[in-house]
């Protein structure tokens, strides 16, 4: 049964209200990137059934999907009926009657969090230090601290020489220690813009003066004609104590300026106990990986401070839900708090006590990095034929079998069993039929850990291939046996455009200008 149609002015309409709803384009990351319906979240064919349940944990929730005006966003609404979201409609002539109305819309990834930081600078008139001032700086001597503000894990294959890893959503803990050091030029880095411009504005509102953001951030380092460290060696610092216990009077003073909304241990247990029939609830963790894996709040998603405000876009799906922020007291949630309610959205709230109160209060925690369950994933997992990696070894001899491989283009890059073709799952039921005929024809899935497989394996199923087997346990299991694999990004079935990676981890001088040019005139 075909899903329900929408117009665009219907969407326009509904984007424009009070209502709770989510649009989602479920093309490819690559394509969303190109173009895109102005404040749309991003939300690919083969990451449904992993994703929905957190950006729209409302199964009762108006969903809107579209894609370029072709077969796909019917196959993902039939999705989403499948897995219970029961208000599914089709944008009627997709992306390309959306354009021909004349209607918003944008290019490039988390364009509302990016054009937001570029407002930030202008409203502010933040102070910048260019790479050439920065790096005379540091020919001369002077006292500087190089606040790298970007992830661990990016900060990990390089940094400005000399930069220590103090990721975004922590500079609250730090900034009593900075205070102390009216001497000290602080310098504020990420890889592009955004991140430097949010981090020097929260140390000017927390009454730090001595800071500047480094103009374009890593990329702008490099187009200077400067050399990055490579894979820095020193490991990101622990704020120190005196400074972090300050950090909660800090965030008080704040809340209470900005009227930053409260919700007390008993109050959140409530939201919880009603679930979300009444409504959508974010629960966000921006605490450090570590310290998530030490012990959270059951259905909390974890996303780091400065990542909560970088990408907003990416966990927020529903404008109008609720958003609880949570961190260890208050001090991190209220920052990122704070900088919600400068984006536009309204009904943002913090824990108060953070997890030290839910704990105190005798509520449980759950351990660990949090992986739930894909919606739909035991049905489709027991449908599924499971090859092992012996088995299939043996098949290999075979010129007949067809192996797909429907993991990430950047996974199937690094490692795939050989003789695999490389698919997104979103393009399954559009190429293979086609360039596959025979549904006799014997295939065998793979994925890293087997689990977009099985999902890959019931489209086929449904296409009417008979002879469809998923390996059990993925690549991961392959190699685990120590069986060789292939490398690279040959043998694609469709374009491999469903990653795509900042200019500063993998694009040419050209990519970094044309990038940091985009970000600078998001603020028009």
């Amino acid at each position: 049964m075909m899903a329900n149609r929408i117009s665009c002015r219907d969407i326009a309409a509904l984007m424009a209200s009070d209502r709770w709803y989510a649009v989602l384009d479920i093309r490819e990351r690559g394509e969303f990137n190109e173009c895109q319906i102005s404040n749309a979240t991003s939300l690919p064919r083969s990451q449904l059934e992993f994703r929905i349940g957190e950006l729209v944990p409302n199964q009762k929730i108006p969903l809107v999907v579209y894609d370029e005006g072709g077969e796909r966003a019917e196959l993902a609404a039939a999705t989403l009926a499948n897995v219970g979201y029961s208000d599914v409609c089709v944008l009627e002539g997709g992306l390309a009657a959306w354009k021909r109305e004349a209607l918003p819309i944008v290019s490039g990834v988390n364009v509302p969090s990016k054009a937001f930081g570029e407002r930030v600078h202008k409203e502010r008139s933040l102070p910048e230090v260019t790479p050439e001032e920065l790096k005379s700086w540091q020919i001369e001597g002077k006292d500087l601290a190089i606040l790298d503000v970007r992830t661990p894990e990016e900060y990990g294959r390089f940094c400005i020489p000399g930069g220590i890893n103090v990721p975004g959503g922590d500079l609250i803990l730090w900034a009593n220690a900075l205070r102390q050091k009216p001497e000290t030029t602080v310098i504020v880095n990420c890889a592009g813009r955004t991140r430097s411009i949010i981090g020097t504005a929260v140390l000017r509102r927390l009454g730090i003066t001595n800071v500047r953001a480094l103009k374009n951030g890593t990329m702008g380092w490099v187009l200077a004609g400067f050399e990055l460290e490579s894979k820095p060696a020193q490991a990101a610092p622990t704020a120190p104590a005196e400074s972090a216990a300050k950090a909660n009077e800090l965030a008080r003073l704040i809340a209470e300026a900005e009227c930053i909304t409260w919700i007390s241990v008993d109050e959140l247990l409530k939201i919880l106990n009603r679930g979300q029939e009444s409504g959508v609830t974010y629960l966000i963790d921006v605490r450090a990986e570590k310290e998530y894996q030490a012990g959270h709040i059951h259905g909390s998603l974890h996303v780091p401070g400065g990542q909560a405000v970088q990408r907003a876009d990416d966990f927020i799906a529903v404008r109008h839900g609720k958003i609880i922020f949570i961190s260890n007291e208050s001090a991190r949630a209220v920052m990122a708090a704070y900088w919600y309610r400068q984006m536009g959205f309204r009904n943002v709230s913090v824990l108060q006590g953070g997890l030290h109160a839910w704990a105190e209060s005798g509520q449980p925690l759950v351990y660990g990095a949090s992986r739930s369950e894909p919606l739909g994933f035991e049905t489709a997992s027991s449908m599924a034929r499971l090859i092992d990696a012996g088995e299939l070894h043996k098949r290999l001899q075979s010129s007949s079998i067809l192996i797909l491989d429907v993991g990430t283009s950047l996974e199937f890059g690094a490692a795939h069993v050989p003789g695999a073709r490389w698919i997104s799952r979103g393009w399954i039921e559009l190429k293979l039929p086609e360039r596959f005929p025979d549904r006799g024809q014997s295939i065998i899935v793979t994925c890293p850990d087997g689990r977009n497989s099985v999902f890959a394996a019931l489209a086929l199923t449904k296409l009417g291939y008979t002879e469809v087997f998923v390996l059990d346990g993925g690549v991961q299991a392959w190699l685990a046996t120590g069986y060789p694999t292939g490398k690279g990004p040959d043998s694609s079935l469709a374009e491999p455009n469903d990653v795509v990676l900042s200019p500063s981890v993998r694009g040419s001088k050209e990519d970094m200008k044309r990038y940091l040019e985009w970000e600078i005139k998001l603020e028009r």
